[in-house]
């Protein structure tokens, strides 16, 4: 893992990409953004009250030398990004709401995303997975050609990778939902240089079982061919038949996909989030994420039990996203 995160702080390191830290009191995120600052890996955004956040540094006994402190409350751009604010909802919010939304740290992190004076956010210690993503989704909005955003996970093991989706946002993904996961999480894993070998997954390998959630899954992979042709990319597999050689071949002998798959698109979010936590816990795989994907820019939701170590790496990620 220790390489993963390596290659991607050589990627980002120096090119002064600039990611906002709503949680500005958060010890964990206080003491993740002074080393990412210390080691000039990126330009560090911290959303707060300028005092109590310099106080509780100080407490922490954390430099924020190179750190950028913006207080929604004193912030001398708010009113460009109260009209940018009403523009992208279309009517939705009224001045006056729009200057109260915009207090909330979340909401004023993603504007500074929209409006490019952050590359990127990472949120999450202290909210919840919808208060960071509900931000996101109303103003940076999913990318053209991407109907909803999907979290992965980066399973990552001793020399061992691999892509886990959706294991964080859609609960009952459509072929179409599942057939875009598969190829944005191929995109995800190009960017952690893994080359992408894709398996639709199921309870069935090549209408072995007939039902309408294999149905589901074969309609899922003709689309995402169709999307992406040039894409390694097969199912619908039984994880055995998308893992393992000697199963591959008698069970989906004239596969792309030989039992070497590493990227894995689960038919729903219950089997995506139940797979990821079965290989974290027993498999003893570090689980990295999860990521958001499809967004227009970077937003990355931390769990509320991260630790320092984990805000650091996904603020390289989210780096790396930008980039």
């Amino acid at each position: 893992m220790a390489d993963l995160f390596t290659t991607v702080q050589e990627k980002v390191a120096g090119k002064g990409v600039k990611i906002v830290f709503p949680e500005g009191l958060d010890e964990r995120i206080l003491t993740a953004v002074s080393q990412l600052a210390g080691n000039n890996v990126l330009k560090p955004i911290l959303v707060g009250n300028k005092e109590e956040i310099a106080a509780k540094a100080n407490e922490l006994n954390v430099t924020l030398d190179g750190v950028d402190i913006y207080d929604p409350h004193t912030y001398e751009g708010m009113e460009d990004l109260v009209q940018a604010f009403v523009e992208r909802r279309k009517g939705k919010a009224t001045e006056e709401q729009a200057r109260q939304i915009l207090l909330d740290e979340n909401y004023f992190g993603t504007m500074l995303v929209y409006k490019g004076l952050a590359d990127g956010l990472v949120s999450g210690a202290a909210h919840s997975t919808a208060d960071t993503v509900r931000p996101a989704l109303q103003i940076i909005k999913t990318k053209e050609g991407v109907k909803k955003t999907s979290g992965v996970f980066i399973m990552a093991r001793g020399d061992e990778q691999y892509v886990f989706a959706d294991c964080a946002i859609n609960i009952a993904p459509d072929s179409q939902d599942l057939a875009e996961i598969a190829v944005e999480s191929a995109n995800t894993a190009k960017m952690f240089d893994i080359e992408p070998r894709v398996a639709m997954l199921s309870f069935s390998t090549k209408g072995s079982a007939k039902s309408d959630e294999t149905e589901k899954v074969a309609n899922a992979v003709a689309i995402a061919k169709e999307k992406a042709p040039e894409l390694t990319l097969d199912g619908e597999f039984q994880f055995d038949a998308a893992f393992v050689p000697s199963v591959a071949e008698k069970k989906a002998p004239g596969s792309v996909i030989k039992g070497d798959a590493n990227v894995f698109v689960f038919p729903s979010l219950e089997a995506g989030n139940i797979g990821y936590k079965i290989a974290q816990r027993l498999g003893n795989f570090e689980a990295v994420g999860p990521i958001l994907q499809g967004l227009n820019m970077p937003v990355n939701d931390l769990s509320r039990g991260c630790n320092a170590e984990d805000v650091y790496n996904l603020a390289l990620i989210t780096a790396a996203q930008a980039l």
